[in-house]
């Protein structure tokens, strides 16, 4: 009996064990279960905040997306005037409309117009709505490096290279962006699909971004084989900038250095004449000769380094030449005439000239001589006493007058000095042995330092000139007038100040004749005789003599 109860005690336990772990597992399974779906709802929700952020993305400032989206949406509205038209076409094509009929009909209508409207605004993106994007910008014509100033917009055109290219580079960087966010976003909802795959919206989507890709794929590729090719021909351009900018400054350094070798030269020249030449005006026409020989030189060293055809150059002005020799006539014959001053040294800076013009005489310092003129200072000279009456004028006189009018120079070839002379008259019972005698040493008196320098001057003067009348003393003639014995007296003065000599020999010649009784000065008289006889001079008896023979 016990025994029997043992087993059934036994048989008991083990079904309640067996039963016990029947449970245990069926709340094993459920766990499992419920922690499957709790692990795939977290991965839902992140898997949607990345979808979520890709599509902010590729909404934010993204060029491209907002492109795709207009030629989308050019598409959705194409297809829904298709299937407006076909529904018009059907309702106009039954002639036994209804009411409702008309009033689906009007709205189809209405409808279409609004659609065409639209498909009008967004009519560019209906074949290649990438193609403005994908066009690299504009090239401009490459400048020509040919001068120094033309270095300058050359770096200016790198610099615009570099940035429309950079602007192209950054378009493509742009475009390969979206199109890896577009692919990380169809893995997402792929991913998504797997957990949820009865989600409409998921799909949707999938088959909707699945399309983007295949959209940007070819346009990816158009893109990537035209900038390979917009870079390799802005790389080129560039290097043939570079070479032509390192040549032209290569250039500028020589040319550079050589004009620099001219300044110093010419400087150099310019000192040695200021230190050893005496004569001002000799220094200033050769620093005039030395500046223009500069220039000249400057100009032509600009001419063949930067004149890409000198010999077209030179064709051109042989044809030109003869029309511009007749236009500028008076133009070239001042240059010539310039030439010829220079060259020949007829006049100087500084040289005191006498010039006439239409009867007209002009006394003055030459104060300057450019290519066309010469700049003559008008002085108080005996000319402006007697006839003109003013002084002080600038006087301006074409080179080319020296070919056809009269130039009369004081003081060329160092000739400082000039002949003057004072002319009085005595009457004819005067002493004028003593008046000349008087005029003669007043005249020696005050001319002796302008007679020495003369007479050194003219020394000079016969290695250059055929100088036979070398007699530089005072010299005193009488002549017989109307009105008395003329005496004239004659000395050399200061070329640059005649007057001031004249004045002072005059007056002391006539302080000197006033002193004597035996010498009158004469000047126009008429005596009258009434009821008197002519008084006649006495008859010399030789004169008798010989007239009684003649008889």
């Amino acid at each position: 009996m016990i025994k029997v109860l043992l087993f059934f005690s036994l048989f008991f336990m083990d079904i309640a064990s067996s039963q016990t772990e029947i449970e245990n597992n069926l709340s094993n399974k459920t766990s499992v279960a419920e922690i499957n779906n709790s692990l795939s709802q977290k991965s839902n929700y992140n898997l949607l905040l990345e979808k979520k952020k890709l599509n902010e993305e590729l909404k934010e400032n993204n060029i491209w997306s907002k492109i795709y989206s207009n030629y989308h949406t050019y598409k959705e509205l194409k297809k829904q005037k298709e299937i407006l038209d076909t529904v018009i076409k059907r309702l106009e094509h039954n002639h036994r409309r209804n009411k409702k009929e008309e009033r689906v009909l009007e709205d189809a209508k209405n409808e279409k117009a609004i659609l065409t409207g639209k498909l009008q605004l967004l009519e560019e993106y209906e074949k290649n709505p990438f193609k403005k994007f994908l066009t690299p910008p504009t090239i401009e014509e490459v400048p020509s490096v040919g001068n120094p100033f033309a270095v300058i917009s050359a770096l200016s055109y790198q610099e615009k290279l570099n940035s429309d290219q950079k602007e192209y580079n950054a378009r493509y960087a742009s475009l390969q962006n979206v199109m890896q966010k577009l692919k990380e976003k169809e893995a997402i909802l792929q991913k998504l699909l797997l957990n949820d795959s009865n989600n409409t919206n998921y799909t949707t989507e999938l088959l909707d971004t699945q399309e983007q890709i295949k959209t940007f794929t070819p346009v990816i590729e158009i893109f990537k084989t035209t900038q390979n090719v917009y870079t390799k021909k802005i790389d080129e351009i560039k290097l043939n900038l570079q070479n032509d900018i390192k040549r032209e400054i290569e250039k500028a350094m020589v040319i550079g250095a050589i004009i620099l070798f001219f300044i110093i030269l010419i400087l150099l020249v310019k000192y040695l004449v200021r230190r050893y030449m005496s004569d001002n005006d000799r220094f200033y026409t050769i620093n005039k000769a030395l500046n223009f020989t500069f220039f000249t030189l400057l100009l032509i060293t600009l001419l063949f380094a930067y004149i890409e055809n000198v010999s077209y150059l030179v064709t051109i002005l042989g044809f030109a030449s003869a029309g511009i020799a007749i236009a500028m006539k008076d133009w070239f014959m001042s240059l010539m005439g310039w030439f010829v001053i220079i060259i020949g040294g007829a006049i100087h800076v500084g040289d005191r000239v006498k010039f006439v013009r239409d009867g007209v005489e002009y006394v003055g310092d030459i104060v300057d001589i450019s290519l066309l003129r010469m700049t003559l200072q008008e002085d108080i000279t005996l000319t402006t006493y007697m006839h003109n009456r003013r002084a002080g004028r600038i006087i301006f006189i074409p080179n080319n007058f020296i070919f056809t009018d009269m130039i009369a120079n004081y003081a060329h070839a160092g000739l400082k000095t000039v002949w003057d002379g004072i002319d009085f008259m005595v009457t004819f019972d005067s002493n004028i042995p003593k008046a000349t005698s008087i005029a003669k040493e007043v005249t020696k008196k005050y001319s002796k330092g302008y007679t020495d320098i003369t007479r050194k001057q003219l020394n000079k003067l016969r290695s250059q000139y055929s100088v036979k009348n070398t007699n530089v003393e005072p010299r005193i003639f009488s002549f017989i007038e109307p009105y008395g014995m003329k005496i004239s007296a004659w000395y050399h003065t200061n070329a640059y100040a005649t007057l001031t000599l004249r004045s002072t020999i005059s007056m002391e010649i006539i302080e000197r004749i006033q002193k004597e009784d035996d010498i009158s000065l004469a000047f126009p008289t008429q005596s009258i005789y009434m009821d008197k006889d002519v008084p006649k001079p006495p008859l010399d008896p030789e004169e008798i003599v010989v007239s009684k023979k003649e008889f």
